[in-house]
């Protein structure tokens, strides 16, 4: 047997999992450009954050200023903000600001509150001991900023974030199958914003969706009216600084944009653009599609893996070892056999794709409400079964297709 070693367990003690492939298959590791991307150094953040785009540095944009928030993001993302707090608090503390005028928020959108066990992971200890930490709410205590252009969207952002007359965010920056990529505005809608306003810009883009065909999808970014729609809503709220994130294979912090919203972002963007990008391998047998980066919305990941089979037909597994389980999510997940939030969008699987066998080592049954109900798909919890079923099909040789990245790589 042959060993490849695919990224696991983000949160978690990070490691490589370790799956054995029959030696008389093919495999192809499919690895993003900046899969081996070297991990910025403290210094390299420090100068990310004092040379800012668009916008004066940090130490002198805080001065002045009476209250400061710091938005973060949840779980469902990699990024690796207690590295990056300690170069914000340092410019605040240059600028005179008092520890009691800092408070963080978690901009979870729509997903479920975080514990405290959660904001030590993101946040460290110190942050814990120094600052109050809070969850966004959705269901309440927002307030109304102004409307969006694009989408006409009523925009209602957590009034604990427009009390402080210093906005800060710190957010990853990942392809995402709708917005083109994720980070910039999004750490506000949904990041803050209340379920009403995330629901009108999500319900818009899905309403659309067929009249903005080649406007959305991972990757898609120069005329995609739901970022435009995201961005307004940005401003609106008056987000004052960002801090973009670029990930390597192991989620490491490997590239920061910081700066004003719309040219950091944007920066961050055509960063990006290569940085994820993964070259097209086609008329595979099996795609196996790893989630790690966003491994509790590991049903991300199986479309670079679709794109891998040939017309033929094959089969996907798609590795989601996450031991919190799949996201919650109020707007699009589910919440039992026929219940699912009001914009729930289940994922199809295309017809030349024969199988789709999700694997994790951590049950999590309601996980498959992320996908249309079919006989195609197949629930396992040990690779040696994985492989069983897969060698009963494919008894001398198959052509194999390994994605470590799958939820966050794209093809063009």
């Amino acid at each position: 047997m042959s060993i490849v070693k695919v990224p696991q367990l983000a949160w978690y003690s990070i490691k490589e999992g370790e799956f054995p492939f029959p030696d008389r298959w093919q495999v192809e590791m499919c690895n993003m450009a900046g899969a081996n991307k070297r991990p910025l150094k403290p210094a390299d953040i420090s100068a990310a954050l004092t040379k800012p785009i668009g916008v004066k540095p940090l130490r002198e944009l805080a001065k002045g200023k009476q209250e400061v928030v710091i938005l973060f993001d949840d779980m469902s993302r990699a990024t690796r903000t207690y590295d990056i707090v300690p170069h914000v608090l340092r410019e605040l503390t240059e600028a005179g600001i008092e520890d009691r005028h800092i408070r963080f928020v978690c901009a979870l959108g729509c997903h479920a509150p975080l514990t405290r066990l959660d904001f030590v992971k993101k946040l460290g200890e110190d942050v814990m001991v120094r600052f109050p930490v809070y969850n966004h709410n959705p269901f309440g205590n927002c307030v109304p900023v102004g409307k969006t252009q694009t989408y006409q969207t009523e925009v209602y952002v957590n009034e604990e974030v427009m009390r402080c007359d210093l906005k800060i965010a710190i957010g990853g920056i990942v392809p995402h199958p709708m917005s083109g990529f994720g980070g910039g505005g999004k750490i506000i809608l949904p990041g803050v914003t209340s379920f009403a306003t995330t629901q009108h810009n999500h319900h818009n883009t899905y309403h659309d969706m067929f009249a903005l065909r080649g406007k959305l999808g991972q990757g898609v970014f120069d005329e995609n009216p739901m970022r435009f729609d995201v961005e307004e809503a940005a401003e609106l709220t008056g987000l004052d600084f960002m801090i973009n994130v670029l990930f390597n294979r192991c989620g490491e912090t490997v590239g920061i944009f910081a700066g004003a919203l719309k040219p950091a972002y944007a920066a961050s963007v055509n960063e990006s653009k290569t940085h994820y990008l993964t070259p097209r391998v086609q008329d595979k047998d099996i795609a196996i599609a790893n989630a790690y980066i966003k491994s509790n919305e590991a049903f991300l990941g199986v479309n670079v893996a679709y794109s891998a089979i040939g017309k033929k037909g094959g089969d996907v597994v798609l590795i989601a070892n996450e031991p919190s389980g799949q996201v919650v999510h109020y707007l699009l997940g589910p919440f039992g056999e026929n219940s699912f939030g009001p914009e729930h969008q289940r994922s199809t699987i295309p017809p030349h794709v024969r199988r789709v066998i999700i694997f994790t080592e951590y049950p999590d049954l309601a996980g498959r409400g992320w996908f249309a109900k079919s006989e195609k798909m197949m629930f396992l919890h040990k690779w040696n079964d994985v492989l069983r079923v897969l060698e009963a099909d494919y008894p001398t040789d198959a052509s194999v297709a390994v994605f470590p990245n799958a939820e966050i790589q794209y093809v063009r």
